[in-house]
């Protein structure tokens, strides 16, 4: 991604993170017609957190997360630093509540991908963008459900 488009990507980031607060999710709460959450990680090189809206899916009373980028070709440092802390803190609505992250891989993940593709389609094209890049999938357990 080039400078431009990060600081833009970015941007909006910070507004939609910034409304979501302010509303308790009713403003940036969905996209897509899918659920929205701010994840917030721990930088893997600073430890400084960083809170960034995600999309989500309930699967099993956990939750899944998936490191998309919108198809580009590397995964997004949000993820990154995901998997690096293996922990985060989820806001849905006004709840709040830690829970542990793992990445799935191998079958796991190619099982979750298909379940998240039979709910959010464009996913099989954001796939399709990413080319060679498997598009990782992050488990969250809540410590409690919000």
């Amino acid at each position: 991604m080039n400078p431009a488009m990060k600081k833009i990507v970015t941007l909006g980031q910070s507004a939609t993170t910034a409304l979501y607060r302010r509303t308790n999710g009713k403003v940036g709460g969905s996209v897509k017609g899918l659920p929205v959450m701010l994840l917030t990680v721990p930088g893997r090189k600073t430890g400084t957190p960083h809170t960034v809206p995600v999309a989500y899916f309930d699967h099993d009373g956990k939750y899944l997360v998936c490191g998309s980028a919108g198809g580009m070709a590397n995964d997004p440092q949000w993820f990154k630093n995901l998997r690096a802390a293996e922990h985060a803190q989820l806001r849905i609505g006004a709840e709040t509540t830690a829970a542990d992250a793992r990445v799935a891989d191998g079958a796991e993940r190619d099982q979750l991908f298909r379940e998240i593709v039979e709910r959010a389609p464009f996913f099989a094209d954001y796939q399709r963008k990413a080319g060679s890049r498997f598009l990782p999938i992050a488990v969250l357990t809540p410590a409690t459900k919000p």
